[in-house]
């Protein structure tokens, strides 16, 4: 195992070895669980006769793209994001139309695009992927030419990506409690959405754009959505009364949103959408500004991953 120092370059690891270098980006803030013990997990499981296993650590917000970014320059064909989807981002980012292969062991507290490739958020079996799984090449989208791997959305759960990335803790259990404690006083706001030539004026609860099936932790808010169909999948949940809160939370998880009457859903290649005044958003579960005016725009077949 080797700890990398991304002070010089990457060519400190330029060994005299035939074992092919991967590169695992660790994100140590990740989700609610540590990271102690994973390098010897990494070094233990991967394969000694294949792979050499390098390793860095991100210290702050950026960090992760800015380490896959030398990485690729260097020229390293596997790079790995250890963490969320906010990391997988931050690293994919760097990674599209480039020869280098994503892999993903899953950390965060949602894990939204590795659960919807099937990679286990088990962390050995995320690992075996590395060794023996196939590699995929699947679209992003982009949301105001801002990428995202996952999802991208506006609303009630870019409200939430907000005050969540505000609070101290992470994981499931922190996220669901921000998630109740700001729907009770949650305002809908109007939208006005241009669709596959139709243009949609109403007031909505939040608007999705995705790529991949689900937000993270299995809630689906686009069950049909394909990594690999060019086409990015819009969920638009208008208001409805809160008393129906549960039984949308239970669609979520039952993969059956889109039959739910306060839900429209659509395929598109590309969205556009006009809101009151600049606001949140959220890029694979990380909050941003952005204007009153956004346009999201399907990639298709730019992102090479491990996969089962």
């Amino acid at each position: 195992m080797i700890i990398a120092n991304f002070a010089g370059s990457l060519k400190l690891f330029e060994l005299n070895t035939t074992l092919e270098k991967v590169l695992f980006i660790i994100n140590p803030i990740s989700g609610s669980s540590t990271s102690v013990g994973l390098e010897k997990k990494i070094s233990q499981r991967l394969n000694p006769l294949q792979f050499l296993p390098i390793v860095q650590y991100t210290t702050c917000a950026g960090d992760a793209s800015v380490i896959a970014r030398k990485a690729v320059a260097e020229g390293f064909k596997w790079i790995v994001a250890v963490g969320g989807d906010g990391t997988v981002n931050e690293v994919a980012r760097e990674l599209v139309n480039s020869p280098a292969v994503l892999g993903i062991i899953p950390r965060g507290s949602g894990n939204g695009m590795a659960r919807h490739l099937g990679i286990a958020v088990n962390i050995n079996k995320a690992i075996d992927i590395l060794n023996h799984g196939r590699i995929a090449t699947v679209d992003y989208g982009t949301l105001n030419n801002t990428p995202f791997f996952c999802t991208a959305g506006i609303g009630f759960d870019a409200h939430v990506g907000d005050k969540f990335s505000r609070i101290g803790g992470r994981g499931f259990t922190n996220y669901l409690k921000t998630t109740i404690l700001e729907y009770i006083n949650y305002k809908p706001k109007l939208y006005r959405i241009w669709v596959n030539g139709q243009l949609i004026e109403k007031e909505a609860f939040l608007v999705t754009i995705a790529n991949a099936s689900q937000w993270g932790n299995n809630a689906f808010i686009a069950p049909e959505a394909d990594m690999q169909d060019g086409m990015l999948n819009v969920t638009i949940i208008s208001t409805f009364p809160k008393y129906l809160a549960p039984t949308i939370g239970i669609r979520l998880f039952n993969k059956q949103i889109d039959s739910c009457r306060y839900v429209q859903s659509f395929k598109v290649k590309e969205i556009q959408i006009e809101r009151p005044a600049e606001d949140y958003v959220h890029l694979d579960g990380e909050p941003s500004i952005m204007g009153e005016r956004l346009e999201a725009k399907i990639c298709p077949q730019a992102l090479k991953v491990f996969v089962p």
